[in-house]
């Protein structure tokens, strides 16, 4: 018993030792790239400057939220939103890991103060906690940083996972994962997507566990909600049928085109918002094109009317742009994992992606409820967006299933406030 007691604690206490090194060793990488990577750059100046804002920062009832990226302040900015609207006498303080995330939302409005989150040591734990002095602290979906969460425990800050996800294969729940399980536990609450991440979480021991859905289903329907009316596509689509292609990356719109540049399909009018919108890429993407092809850039209400395929080369429309489509597609399939289907989904439309989607349970449920299509390859593609094209019946029953499925999974926000006491 003594023996497996002590096994234990030289296990946890190496853990931790290679844990710190880790974590040393990636912060001085970063330092190292930032010389030639603009991202490592980014971060490693903005880190600079996290400690001297917090010190200029006038706190006072601080909610901190963290987010590793954009996506995951997609999740908490539901939450932000309903915070701010409903105890206004709270400042927000958002942090971001990712360039990714802060560059996009360093002037975020409902923020107080947005910053870096600093490398994960005990000392930079101690100094961050103690400068913004935060009330209550929601970490968002992942980022499980140790010496940051053990410093909330030990100073008693109420912390809390939102939109949490876990997976049988993660190391939390390996039999060399009490470490990692240990930093779990640091948290006073977890408010997980699914009945999979409760279940798992408490077979690991940890039973301060809430099924409250995913927060991203609540941001979804409130950008639909107040979406934007876009005259140029109006003007474009006219009476015709409309295909969306999202956040598109190269093997994507390989697939997409070889399908456009066929001959028939008159009926219908292509969009494509390409996830890179550099000039040069914009450009390959045109070259693409064996139909009138241009880019939204350089659009009017004359030129439009000849147009047969419309390039989006901004940010910030996308999502309202899906609610023109009647068919969708949703990029990244092909590479890291699929974007956003939720986004275009909340418009009652069928969405395609490609065969990276094992990790979105949003894009199972989707397939499941036969309102999604995931493709291998064009010949899969050309048939399922023909039959989606030409089937109406087809068209307006998955768009339907797909209008159910969001109705269905909207509240989180609400539920997570609910148990949290503000």
């Amino acid at each position: 018993m003594y023996l497996k007691l002590a096994f234990c604690k030289l296990f946890y206490f190496n853990m931790k030792l290679l844990y710190s090194i880790g974590i040393f060793f990636y912060n001085l990488l970063i330092k190292f790239s930032s010389g030639f990577n603009s991202k490592a750059k980014l971060r490693k100046d903005g880190v600079n400057f996290t400690f001297e804002t917090l010190k200029s920062f006038n706190s006072k009832h601080v909610i901190w939220v963290h987010c590793a990226s954009l996506g995951e302040f997609e999740q908490g900015r539901p939450l932000i939103e309903k915070i701010k609207q409903k105890y206004s006498d709270y400042q927000i303080a958002l942090s971001f890991f990712s360039p990714s995330g802060y560059e996009i939302r360093k002037k975020y409005e409902l923020a107080d103060l947005v910053f870096y989150l600093p490398g994960d040591s005990f000392k930079n734990a101690k100094k961050l906690i103690s400068l913004l002095n935060p009330k209550l602290v929601f970490f968002v979906k992942y980022e499980f940083w140790y010496w940051y969460l053990r410093e909330l425990k030990n100073q008693q800050i109420p912390t809390y996972l939102i939109s949490g996800i876990f997976r049988k294969k993660q190391i939390f729940f390996k039999f060399y994962g009490s470490f990692f399980r240990k930093i779990l536990k640091n948290f006073t609450h977890l408010f997980v997507q699914n009945t999979i991440s409760a279940d798992l979480l408490k077979q690991a021991g940890i039973q301060n566990v809430s099924i409250t859905g995913d927060t991203r289903f609540d941001r979804v329907f409130e950008i639909a909600s107040n979406r934007k009316r876009i005259e140029i596509i109006e003007n474009f689509i006219k009476d015709k049928l409309v295909f969306v292609a999202g956040s598109t990356w190269k093997p994507d719109e390989d697939i997409i085109f070889q399908f456009m540049n066929l001959p028939g399909n008159k009926n219908v009018k292509y969009i494509i918002a390409p996830h890179e919108i550099k000039n040069e890429n914009i450009k390959r993407i045109i070259n693409l094109a064996d139909k009138n092809v241009i880019r939204y850039s350089e659009s009017n209400s004359e030129n439009i009317l000849s147009t047969d395929i419309l390039i989006i080369d901004n940010i910030g429309l996308l999502s309202s742009v899906y609610a023109y489509a009647d068919v969708a597609y949703i990029g990244g399939g092909f590479g890291a994992g699929i974007h956003n289907t939720l986004e275009a989904a909340v418009y009652g439309i069928p969405v395609i992606f490609g065969s990276k989607y094992q990790k979105f349970d949003e894009a199972k449920e989707l397939i499941k409820r036969k309102a999604g299509f995931s493709i291998t390859n064009k010949e899969e593609f050309n048939v399922i967006l023909q039959n989606l094209i030409r089937d109406i019946n087809l068209r307006m029953q998955s768009g339907k299933n797909a209008e159910m499925y969001i109705k269905e999974n909207i509240g989180a926000t609400e539920k997570i406030l609910t148990a949290v006491s503000l």
